[in-house]
């Protein structure tokens, strides 16, 4: 495959950096953030203790048989104690570092690991399919790499003992950079001696007309495996006889780590020969579709859509296909997909959320969502290997996606706020499973800064006896008259717990839906405002820790919703493991709930629904105020954040009915992704998706 920079123009990649000096500035900015994530993963390695890093695993000849006298004797299996779960070849290869001193040991397995990582992005990024853009050329090795030192398969294939970098990096060694067929089998041979279900390679190999080199892998993958069997057959026979090419072997086949077809139906509970007949059932399929699919993309002249389908299919199909070797999944993110502009963005987005995130982060932590939670990363594996439909190039749109429909650019409000490029009004409507996953992990995030922020007790009730001081000061300090009346009246008490614990979530989401579905322009408008509105008041919880009425002791407030509280006891009930119960100012019950009647009172076409969308707000104050849950000065915190998410959005993106009056502008052929001045007059929009 020819060389991504030699591809990518005429001029080459000198004439690139001569000619647009930010691209290569971009490209140096993403090199450092590329080596600095890389230094922050070796920090986070090498914190392990010296003393730990062979303790989890035994190599051949690093620890005596009991039994075998002081001189040492006999020597103990790699597989009788720890956490070592590669191949016999792999133990025998990585024998040599028995001599090794610990801190030597660790530090240089960091670095090379980290290396090798790099060497993965170059290595991938010149193997992109023609054609090139300039921009992508420029900027996919350093980008490919920050994203892999991020990834789960990266932080944790640092361990000792971990060679899961090495197959992939050797694998695209033998594609993309070793000339004649015979050197790359031997590469891709190697790589199946130290994960064997890469063997696969061999059959695309065969099947895209390189025979030789199918011939070689075969031949080299054996004669590794016959090497360590003489060498260690006790361990040979461990590996491949005895726990059938090593499931079971470090760690629980059923364990989360292990994200093979296998692991998956374990974890279902199936065991037995039902277990074995539909696990390779299902590993054929798997086989069947992902290879003819990688035939059909490595034909295409997508080389590397093909490496990484195969890789995905390896890992799914293999009896133990740990986490640190799912580096192919990433790889995918070659292959474009969809026919809208807007819709290219969805696949990568996914794989880089998958890849990075915690599974429950990209899911809520429902028994009913737990198959899929323990599984993201196999089903993002197999989704890639069987059932993503990546665009051939042949297609029409593999260059020239359906354009993103852009309203006018409206000029900035404030002379010195420029208005943003990702600000521009868009007219369709987004990808639901983009706008699904990035609402789902920002308010992940949200939770977890949220739960992150100060919670000392002292500094909060000290925060609450200000408010209260200033209140009785403006001649607000309603709270206790209000809830002690509210206890009195107990069907009052019970319309306001209902109200507090059941409308906060329902109703927003709500809102999103209908304007998603009826009102693509002004979901927009309304979603951008409470990400805002959301943003800032993450600033006051961090700020200004403030326990609410209920928390505050000697004052006589009744929680109505969570019970009495023992104020004695630090965790303060309960409800303390959920949320940061110190984060009262600004309000975002009130918060949201504000939001909701403003977006109802300017959208809703009827008087009555008008109606309904200005009690709402008004209905949340009193029902915070009378289960003790907020000072009056938090709703008016969570009004001011939420006006400012307003405010913002209108200072960056103009008036939300813009793009009503104004039509969309296409089709004179420059790309739409590049910034649009923003004081310049109403032009004709360039088409998304467009090569630079």
């Amino acid at each position: 495959m020819a060389n991504a920079a030699e591809h990518s123009t005429a001029d080459g990649h000198a004439g690139v950096i001569g000619g647009n000096s930010r691209l290569g500035a971009a490209r140096l900015l993403l090199w450092a953030l590329a080596g600095a994530l890389a230094v922050r993963q070796a920090v986070a390695v090498l914190r392990v203790p010296p003393a730990e890093w062979l303790g989890g695993f035994h190599l051949p000849g690093s620890l005596p048989v009991s039994g075998g006298g002081a001189g040492g004797g006999a020597v103990a299996s790699v597989y009788d104690v720890g956490q070592f779960a590669g191949t016999p070849f792999a133990g025998l290869v990585l024998k040599p570092l028995v001599g090794l001193a610990a801190p030597s040991l660790e530090v240089a397995w960091t670095c090379v690991t980290l290396l090798f990582v790099a060497a993965i992005g170059l290595v991938a990024a010149r193997g992109l399919p023609d054609p090139v853009p300039r921009r992508t050329a420029l900027l996919a090795a350093p980008v490919l790499t920050a994203l892999m030192m991020v990834s789960l398969p990266v932080r944790e294939a640092a361990s000792p003992g971990r060679t899961a970098v090495v197959p992939v990096l050797l694998v695209l060694l033998a594609v993309f950079r070793v000339p004649g067929d015979r050197p790359a089998g031997f590469l891709v041979g190697l790589a199946a001696a130290l994960q064997p279900a890469l063997l696969l390679f061999a059959p695309l190999l065969w099947l895209t007309g390189r025979r030789p080199a199918a011939r070689t892998a075969a031949v080299t993958f054996a004669a590794a495996t016959a090497l360590s069997w003489a060498a260690l057959p006790r361990d040979s026979w461990t590996y491949w006889v005895h726990h059938l090419a090593g499931t079971g072997l470090g760690g629980a086949p059923d364990g989360l780590a292990n994200q093979s077809v296998h692991g998956a139906l374990l974890r279902l509970g199936l065991t037995g020969p039902v277990e074995v007949l539909l696990y390779a059932a299902l590993a054929g399929l798997v086989v069947w579709f992902g290879l003819r699919r990688a035939v059909r993309y490595a034909r295409d002249g997508q080389l590397l859509l093909a490496v990484a389908v195969t890789g995905c299919v390896a890992v799914a199909v293999s009896p133990t296909g740990w986490r640190h070797q799912l580096l192919w999944v990433l790889l995918a993110v070659a292959g474009k997909v969809g026919k809208r502009a807007a819709d290219r963005r969805v696949w990568p987005v996914a794989v880089v959320l998958a890849m990075t995130l915690p599974s429950a982060v990209l899911l809520p932590n429902l028994t009913a969502l737990a198959p899929v939670r323990d599984n993201v990363l196999l089903l993002t594996a197999v989704a890639a290997a069987c059932a993503v439909p990546f665009l051939p190039r042949s297609s029409p749109y593999w260059r020239d996606p359906v354009p993103t429909d852009y309203g006018r650019p409206a000029r900035a409000r404030w002379s010195r706020v420029p208005l943003l490029p990702f600000w521009r009004r868009v007219l369709s409507r987004p990808n639901l499973l983009l706008e699904l996953l990035l609402i789902r992990v920002g308010y992940s995030l949200y939770s977890h800064i949220r739960a992150a922020a100060p919670t000392s007790r002292s500094l909060a009730e000290g925060n609450g006896s200000q408010i209260l001081g200033i209140e009785r000061a403006l001649g607000i300090d309603i709270e206790h008259a209000v809830n002690h009346a509210v206890v009195d009246t107990p069907w009052l008490e019970a319309f306001f717990n209902f109200y507090y614990t059941s409308f906060h979530f329902v109703v927003p989401l709500t809102i999103l839906a209908v304007l998603y579905w009826r009102r693509p322009g002004d979901y927009r408008w309304a979603r951008a405002s409470l990400g805002l509105a959301t943003v800032l008041a993450l600033a006051g919880f961090w700020l200004y820790p403030l326990a609410p009425p209920r928390l505050m002791p000697g004052l006589g407030f009744v929680d109505t919703v969570h019970g009495p509280q023992d104020l004695a006891n630090p965790s303060y009930g309960a409800m303390t493991a959920i949320s940061n119960q110190y984060a009262a100012m600004p309000s975002l019950h009130f918060g949201w709930s504000l939001w909701c009647g403003i977006v109802i009172v300017v959208l809703a076409p009827k008087g009555w629904q008008k109606l309904l969308g200005a009690l709402h707000p008004l209905i949340t104050v009193c029902a915070i105020v009378a289960t003790a849950n907020h000072w009056v000065l938090d709703a008016v915190g969570g009004a001011v954040v939420v006006i400012a998410g307003f405010g913002l959005v209108h200072v960056l993106s103009g008036p939300r009915g813009l793009h009503m009056s104004l039509p969309a502008q296409r089709g004179d052929g420059v790309d739409r992704e590049a910034p649009v001045p923003p004081d310049t007059a109403p032009a004709a929009q360039p088409v998304a998706g467009s090569r630079p």
